[in-house]
């Protein structure tokens, strides 16, 4: 007997769905065709065991499983439900057949029979909908986030028994209907820290108050112990909340990742990512044979945090330079061509020399002439150029850290962001794809950053003297763009400017002389 049920394939971020027939006929052998990879494969063997294990049988005869459309490579276990319930349709062992189209079936099968969970359940069921099915069942780890969905049941299941006979309708399963909204609402703004636990550094506070307001790439350069990890992890907190559309975009990059903790819905907070510098350029940007996100992905919406950042390997920070600018990796293969996006803030951290105390009020630096300059030089141009802000950070003297005042919560300090970022949505409310001053284009950033004559001298003279390029020219606007905006001002100002201006530390000639 031929059956057919249905499964899901991720790609990207997307989800295609996969049919898969399954033909008990005369003759020996199991086959399963249509791109298998080796997990497909040995399906055979978990699924026979589940199977005997819960009395059921496993046909002796020819037995051919063909996942459609065949020209399309299929990886993971996350097959193993559908074929076996395939199997034991076309064995006659699941009588109602008729009920098999209405449903994707995902999961894998343990040797007992238990369901273990799978990922990018969140885009199978977006898919699952589109195609209108009417159902979805899922293990009952994933079931949260696949019943973010509307207008689709998904049905938490736990055991393939339990499997078999709510598609025989011997057993009534109720359907997720999780309050989504209500959850993400709620935990949008749960921190377990905040920017009032920092002592002093309000310079810092208030260059990480600029970027957030506009979307700006920052590092922090400072002697080690002068607090940049714990101002930079802060950051998050003081970031305007996810929209649902951003949430939904970064949920659905998690899931394909298999990051989402069990029974976990929408991600309520944007991400904050902070890999190791021993990453490896796939790590970081994704690949693999079957593409998976990497690190800039599931900062997507978020923060990526790089810190020590010359001690990254050179060639996995310059595969950074194209996403930073376009927002999204293109990861290409032979057979497929995968799009991630990947519109995350920037956030490095580093030592200014390799004693780390170069430029210290205290401290006297022991490198060598030259050494400055190579460590620096560690980082290439274009990426700094990249990086809208450069703040130097400061150790906080005894004074500072033994008082008692509490610095601005993260809660004041993220009203005046989300005030700022108001403004820039309204700015661009007709341009495609731009929602803060640091996504403006060559031509936004003439029509939309006009200065006055004395802000244009001071800016010239700037140019001149620190030997600024011109992608740092354009970084100069947009920042004194969103220093203005956090003002309440219209125009650019000299003092907004000048502010501007003092953010490209690494670009001035004495920095390493």
């Amino acid at each position: 007997m031929l059956v057919k049920t249905f499964g899901s394939a991720v790609y990207g971020v997307d989800a295609i769905t996969i049919t898969v027939e399954v033909n008990v006929m005369k003759g020996k052998n199991y086959f399963i065709v249509g791109l298998p990879d080796n997990a497909i494969k040995e399906s055979l063997q978990r699924i026979e065991s589940a199977l005997k294990t819960n009395g059921f049988l496993m046909p002796r005869i020819k037995l051919l499983v063909n996942l459609a459309p065949a020209n399309i490579r299929k990886s993971g276990s996350a097959f193993d439900l559908p074929i076996a319930i395939g199997i034991l349709a076309g064995s006659g062992q699941i009588k109602n057949l008729a009920v098999l189209r209405r449903f994707i079936i995902m999961g894998e099968l343990n040797l007992d029979g238990s369901i273990l969970p799978v990922k990018g359940a969140l885009p199978m069921a977006i898919q699952a909908r589109k195609e209108h099915f009417t159902g979805f069942i899922v293990p009952r780890s994933n079931s949260s986030e696949a019943a973010i969905v509307n207008e689709l049941a998904v049905y938490p299941v736990s055991h393939i028994r339990e499997v078999v006979e709510f598609l025989d309708e011997r057993i009534r399963i109720e359907p997720l209907d999780p309050d989504a909204r209500s959850d993400f609402f709620s935990t949008q703004f749960q921190f377990d820290i905040d920017f009032k636990d920092v002592r002093g550094q309000e310079h810092i506070k208030r260059a990480l108050e600029i970027a957030a307001a506009g979307g700006h790439n920052a590092i922090l350069i400072g002697p080690p112990g002068s607090g940049k990890t714990m101002l930079a992890k802060r950051l998050p907190t003081i970031l305007p909340p996810l929209s649902l559309q951003e949430a939904l975009e970064t949920t659905k990059i998690h899931s394909v990742a298999g990051k989402l903790q069990p029974d976990a819905m929408l991600i309520a907070r944007r991400p904050f990512r902070s890999p190791h510098h021993t990453i490896s350029d796939m790590a970081l940007v994704g690949g693999g044979g079957l593409p998976q996100p990497g690190e800039i992905s599931l900062a997507h919406n978020g923060v990526l945090f790089l810190d020590e950042l010359p001690e990254f390997r050179r060639s996995v920070l310059e595969v950074m330079r194209q996403p930073m600018e376009d927002r999204r990796v293109n990861i290409s293969r032979a057979r497929m061509s995968i799009d991630f996006p990947a519109s995350f803030m920037l956030l490095a951290s580093m030592n200014p020399c390799p004693c780390g105390f170069y430029n210290h009020p205290e401290r006297a630096c022991n490198c060598p002439p030259g050494a400055v300059q190579k460590y620096l030089n560690r980082i290439s141009g274009p990426l700094l150029d990249r990086i809208d802000l450069h703040v130097e950070v400061t150790p906080v003297g005894f004074n500072e850290l033994s008082s008692a005042d509490a610095g601005e919560s993260s809660a004041v300090i993220r009203k005046r962001v989300i005030l700022a970022r108001e403004k820039q949505y309204e700015r661009f409310s007709i341009q495609a794809g731009v929602y803060a001053n640091a996504q403006m284009d060559s031509s936004l950033l003439k029509k939309i950053c006009v200065i006055e004559k004395a802000g244009s001298m001071l800016l010239k003279s700037a140019m001149e003297k620190l030997n600024l390029s011109a992608r740092a020219y354009d970084r100069i606007l947009k920042v004194s763009r969103t220093i203005a905006d956090l003002d309440g001002k219209e125009d650019i100002r000299t003092e907004h400017l000048a502010e501007a201006i003092q953010y490209r530390s690494l670009d001035r000639e004495s920095w390493a002389g």
